[in-house]
């Protein structure tokens, strides 16, 4: 362990990435950080994260922001109860800790949001604790170098690991666990295609003299994916779109979304839909179809176009483009058909 900490650390200060978040060790970076990479990638949270921080450059700002401007900010990375607990966890800070963020172990365990993972990575580089920050990345690192065919999503497994790190770690824990998650991201890739030849513990490693790599790491197998049909309505009106928010106690709660309900409706039912709630329909046709899949379900959609020359009172906002675009978070499984309706605005 020591010669592969070793290796590790002076692979890492030679070929580390330049990140925004590692220019300082300001708690605030490496937390904002660490919660909008859970699951994506860095390259596609780099934009995101920049301009999180030009509009909430500190924890008060994140604290206080309406939370349509903060939905907006985050809209594209998904899983929006994580920015919604990023900013009551901001609260407690500012509460209970007086803006300083809490050091220890426990504390950052208490905030809101909070995991083992994201404390011990918070604690370790912000703060020099020795404590193992165990990822997806590092779970796979170990299972390859040590030839570990366990299953590293059983709970049992991954506590096993973080033990056996916690007991070796160096001195400088934080460097070490983003030394073991760079190369997770970098070089020991997933989906066993390991960049082998750049690796620096590749005279270390157990599953390359094996020949194993493109076997590990081990995991559960997926259960099978519940589909749900739906139809979405693209209402337009005087050149402005309907948007409504979708209820506290459903998916996606508090978000916008173009009006839609379960079920494939054909054309003629769908015109039927409307003309029986009081709409005028001057036009309507087939929009695209798109499929968008969470992590538990799978919505296969389909839309409609429909033009109408009056509209009742009722709930909906009615926007142009632009004021979707700059005020208002729509989720991704929306998002196709949101560029639809811009692109057919803009080709009429």
């Amino acid at each position: 362990m020591i010669e592969v900490q070793e290796e590790l650390l002076k692979w890492y200060q030679k070929e580390k990435r330049n990140l925004p978040w590692r220019s300082d060790k300001e708690p605030y970076h490496v937390w904002v950080s660490e919660i909008m990479l859970q699951q994506t990638r860095i390259e596609a949270v780099l934009p995101y994260y920049r301009h999180f921080m030009e509009e909430l450059p500190t924890i008060t700002d994140l604290a206080y922001c309406p939370e349509e401007k903060l939905l907006k900010l985050w809209e594209g990375l998904g899983y929006y109860n994580r920015v919604r607990n990023l900013q009551k966890a901001a609260k407690i800070v500012m509460e209970e800790y007086h803006s300083a963020f809490p050091q220890t172990m426990s504390e950052i365990l208490s905030l809101p949001g909070v995991g083992e993972y994201t404390a011990s990575a918070i604690s370790s580089i912000c703060f020099n604790k020795k404590e193992a920050a165990v990822d997806g990345n590092v779970l796979r690192v170990f299972a390859r170098v040590h030839n570990d065919f366990r299953n590293i999503e059983d709970s049992k497994v991954k506590k096993e690991i973080r033990n056996t790190i916690q007991e070796h770690l160096p001195q400088e824990a934080g460097e070490f666990n983003q030394a073991m998650m760079e190369l997770g991201e970098t070089i020991c890739l997933p989906n066993g295609e390991p960049k082998c030849a750049n690796c620096p513990l590749q005279k270390k490693c157990l599953s390359y003299q094996k020949g194993t790599c493109s076997h590990l790491p081990i995991r559960e197998k997926k259960k099978s994916t519940k589909e749900e049909k739906r139809t979405v309505y693209l209402l337009i009106y005087q050149g402005k779109v309907a948007i409504r928010k979708r209820e506290e106690d459903a998916l996606l709660h508090n978000l916008w979304e173009f009006p839609n309900q379960e079920g494939h409706q054909n054309k003629k039912e769908a015109e039927s839909f409307w003309k029986e709630q009081g709409y005028v329909l001057s036009k309507i046709e087939k929009g695209p179809s798109y499929t968008h899949v969470f992590s538990h379900k799978r919505w296969n959609m389909i839309s409609y176009f429909i033009e109408i020359s009056n509209y009742p009172n009722n709930s909906y906002q009615w926007l142009t483009k632009e004021d979707l675009e700059k005020h208002y978070a729509i989720p991704t499984a929306f998002k196709p058909f949101q560029k639809e309706v811009e692109r057919k605005e803009n080709n009429s």
